[in-house]
């Protein structure tokens, strides 16, 4: 596996790349132009500024999340051509500085979705928190805490562009109509117009996984366990349409066993997430460390499907809890260095003894 390490940018982290290239093993950063709006074409010069940043501390740039989908294109609209034609050229211009996987998503209007922020999870450290009962009928409630948040402390969310959101009853109205087999039918449009793109430019489209894995307001999700995997990848068979397979938006349901969907799919997985998750008996969930022991996800069993399938792909950890002084207005929700650098020790030294059993055989 590539280690790897999820990094906002100068003047858009407060984590320092001098910071992340002290921490073992890490390769390359996964990174984004986050102030660009979604439909917009990644220009030459952006990612240009972005290498050479990079490059001053030997990571690579492998791997770019995200590149977010139009709503246009999500609905269906006439106009899905042209935006469309400008996400090819996105994936042009990145090809051209050796980007490798794209990580994307498909979920209607919201991306991830969280009741709180900063929970506290009774050992000092705080955490991202689903309470399912918040999570009901007022979309505006819950955006108004997010959005009220990133505003308050200047903070940009993938997902969660100010200028979107600003017309969320708007969107809801233009996805009226729009069931699961509509967005489906969309997302195979959309796959089918930029596969000769990644083909041509030997980049893989890596669709991450829905965050939660089940219907929000209504709104239809479609990567939600291993019957929509499956769907996903047979409906455009493509080696180029690949899975960002990330163990906490599945984890997040306990019927998903991600090492299942590991071993059966290594071959098409550009990119995994590596997340734990703890779950209450009334339905709400806690984010929680990467050790496997500290929550439901099954992270040991997960290692060794993708080490016993020889997967080399990219891997990363995914949200970790917020520890040491991290807390609103310091670190992004989910995106510490703390926690994620132990996840990245943790994860290596599972896989370094994973190594040896397998030497000593």
């Amino acid at each position: 596996m590539q280690m790897t390490f999820r990094w906002y940018g100068e003047g858009n982290d407060n984590i320092s790349l001098d910071y992340i290239k002290q921490i073992p093993g890490v390769q390359g950063i996964v990174w984004a132009l986050h102030d660009k709006m979604p439909g917009e074409v990644w220009e030459k010069d952006e990612i240009a500024k972005v290498k050479a940043q990079l490059d001053k501390y030997g990571f690579n740039m492998d791997v770019v999340e995200s590149v977010n989908v139009h709503d246009d294109i999500k609905i269906g609209l006439p106009t899905r051509d042209m935006y469309i034609e400008n996400y090819k050229q996105t994936i042009r211009n990145l090809s051209e500085f050796g980007v490798k996987v794209i990580c994307y998503n498909f979920m209607p209007i919201f991306d991830w979705t969280r009741s709180n922020l900063f929970h506290e999870v009774g050992d000092g450290s705080t955490a991202l928190f689903y309470e399912k009962n918040m999570i009901q009928d007022d979309y505006n409630a819950m955006a108004k805490y997010i959005l009220d948040f990133t505003e308050k402390y200047n903070m940009s969310f993938p997902g969660w562009e100010p200028e979107r959101m600003a017309k969320l009853d708007e969107l809801f109205k233009k996805y009226e109509g729009i069931d699961h087999e509509k967005l489906w039918e969309n997302l195979k449009y959309f796959l089918e117009a930029i596969m000769p793109v990644c083909q041509e430019t030997d980049i893989k489209m890596a669709i991450h996984m829905d965050d939660p894995p089940w219907d929000i307001f209504g709104l239809p999700r479609l990567l939600v366990d291993e019957p929509s995997i499956d769907r996903f990848l047979k409906m455009v068979d493509n080696p180029y349409n690949c899975l960002t397979l990330c163990s906490g938006s599945l984890g997040a349901n306990l019927e998903n066993n991600v090492a299942d969907i590991v071993s059966k799919h290594h071959d098409r997985i550009a990119f995994a997430h590596i997340r734990n998750v703890k779950h209450f008996e009334n339905g709400d969930f806690s984010e929680a460390s990467h050790r496997d022991c500290d929550g439901d996800t099954g992270i040991l069993d997960i290692l060794k499907a993708y080490h016993d399938a020889g997967w080399n792909g990219y891997i990363r950890p995914d949200h970790g809890r917020h520890l040491w002084g991290e807390g609103p207005g310091t670190v992004r929700p989910g995106y510490g260095l703390y926690d994620r650098a132990l996840g990245i020790m943790y994860m290596l030294g599972v896989w370094d003894m994973l190594d040896k059993l397998e030497e000593n055989k």
